[in-house]
């Protein structure tokens, strides 16, 4: 990577950006969570963002993480990205951070296609889910050390239906078998979804993990003034803190290999 952001910047200290942002998510929740555990290394300082327009803090930094939701980058923070990835940086990027919203007169949820590169680095696009429900998801690759031990596990969260960008190195996924609720290409979404992926960028890489949806009663508006309920989904299980957790340290410098 550039000077600036070569790991072991002022001695072993590690600069995160944290983006987290977007719509009908409890995104103060999601926040709150990540930064707990970013606080569990005392060498990582954090940054937090509701874009990717700080571009100078992007190339400066030696991870980033992502929970976002509907949130796109112009094309020059999108660049700069990818020079950063290619440069060896490394990116955790969670739940809904590769969606994009539009919502259509007929009332379903339609996911353009507007941003490719953006979609090209994440490696998938969001295009629906089914209805929040439980699903058991499954280890594609025991051997590798993100999921090394984890066994199949149920979870209570959305189940994505990805247009997916490879090649990518999947570390679990689920099976889908009905179609999504209220969105244009629903009838699609039945089938095996990645649920936990590596996707390769030059020397770095991006680590995606689709679990994690939160919501609690006022994260509808403006489409409704109250959701009934205060859901945690994933976040309530240990399991799910085990990936966080394995998954911000494989994203943190030293930057050994992208395929780890």
């Amino acid at each position: 990577m550039a000077e600036a952001a070569a790991p072991g910047r002022g001695g072993d200290r590690i600069d995160c950006v944290l983006i987290a942002a977007g719509k009908y998510h409890d995104i103060d929740y999601a926040r709150l969570e990540l930064l707990k555990l970013l606080a569990e290394d005392e060498r990582v300082r954090v940054r937090v963002f509701e874009d990717y327009e700080n571009i100078p803090a992007i190339r400066a930094a030696d991870m980033i993480v992502t929970y976002t939701c509907d949130v796109v980058p112009s094309l020059t923070a999108q660049e700069a990205l990818r020079d950063w990835l290619a440069d060896g940086g490394r990116w955790y990027a969670l739940h809904g951070t590769s969606s994009i919203l539009r919502l259509l007169d007929t009332g379903l949820w339609d996911a353009p296609r507007v941003a490719p590169l953006f979609m090209d680095l994440l490696g998938n696009q969001f295009l629906s889910h089914p209805p929040i429900e439980p699903y058991r998801v499954r280890v594609t690759d025991p051997s590798h050390p993100l999921v090394a031990g984890i066994e199949p596990f149920e979870t209570t969260d959305e189940l994505y239906h990805l247009e997916q960008h490879g090649p990518l190195q999947v570390l679990l996924d689920a099976e889908c078998d009905q179609p999504g609720t209220g969105f244009v290409e629903a009838e699609d979404a039945r089938g095996i979804q990645p649920v936990f992926y590596i996707k390769n960028h030059g020397a770095g890489a991006v680590l995606y993990l689709t679990l994690g949806h939160c919501r609690g009663h006022y994260d509808l508006q403006p489409l409704a003034d109250w959701w009934p309920t205060v859901d945690r989904c994933a976040w309530e299980l240990p399991v799910f803190h085990t990936l966080l957790r394995r998954g911000l340290e494989w994203v943190k410098p030293a930057r050994e290999s992208a395929s780890g």
